[in-house]
C-alpha cells in the first residue's frame, strides 16, 4: 500500500510541477520549439531546473542501500543506441513539436485544455496499442514465456 500510495503522490507533484511550469500548454511548447519565430525561452529555465533537482538527488538517492519501497534500485544497464531507440526519439520530438504535448503533459492537460488534449491522448493511447500489437511477435521470439502455475 505505501508503494501505491508514494506512486500516486510522485504523480502529484509531477502533475502540479507540469501545471505551475507551463509545460501543459501546448501553445507555450511550440513557442519554445519555434526557434526560427516567436521562441519563448521561459521553459529552458524548467529544464535547467529539473535537470539540476535530478543531478543533486539522483548522487544522494544512489548513496542509499536500497530505495524505500524495494529491496534494490532498478537502474537501466543498456547503452546501445539502435533502429528502434531512434526511430522512437524522433517520432517523439515529431510529436510533441506538431502537437505540443508530450504524454504527461498531455494527460495532465485533459482536466482543462479543450479538446486538443483528447485528440493527443485518444492517438498517442493508439499509437501504443499498435507498438504491442506489431511488437509482439518479436518480443515472444527474444524472451522466453513466464512459467505459469
Amino acid at each position: 500500500m505505501s508503494r501505491l500510495i508514494a506512486a500516486f503522490l510522485g504523480g502529484l507533484v509531477f502533475a502540479l510541477g507540469l501545471g505551475v511550469s507551463g509545460m501543459t500548454d501546448a501553445n507555450k511548447v511550440i513557442g519554445f520549439l519555434n526557434l526560427a519565430g516567436d521562441w519563448d525561452p521561459s521553459l529552458a529555465f524548467v529544464i535547467v531546473g529539473a535537470i539540476s533537482v535530478h543531478l543533486l538527488l539522483y548522487r544522494l538517492i544512489l548513496r542509499r542501500q536500497s530505495p524505500l519501497f524495494s529491496d534494490r534500485f532498478h537502474i537501466p544497464t543498456r547503452r546501445d543506441i539502435n533502429p528502434h531507440l531512434v526511430g522512437g526519439a524522433a517520432l517523439f520530438g515529431m510529436g510533441w513539436g506538431l502537437g505540443g504535448f508530450c504524454p504527461g503533459p498531455g494527460l495532465v492537460s485533459l482536466m482543462g485544455y479543450g479538446s486538443a488534449p483528447g485528440v493527443f491522448v485518444v492517438f498517442m493511447l493508439g499509437g501504443m496499442l499498435v507498438h504491442k500489437l506489431l511488437s509482439q511477435p518479436e518480443r515472444s521470439a527474444r524472451e522466453p514465456a513466464e512459467a505459469t502455475c
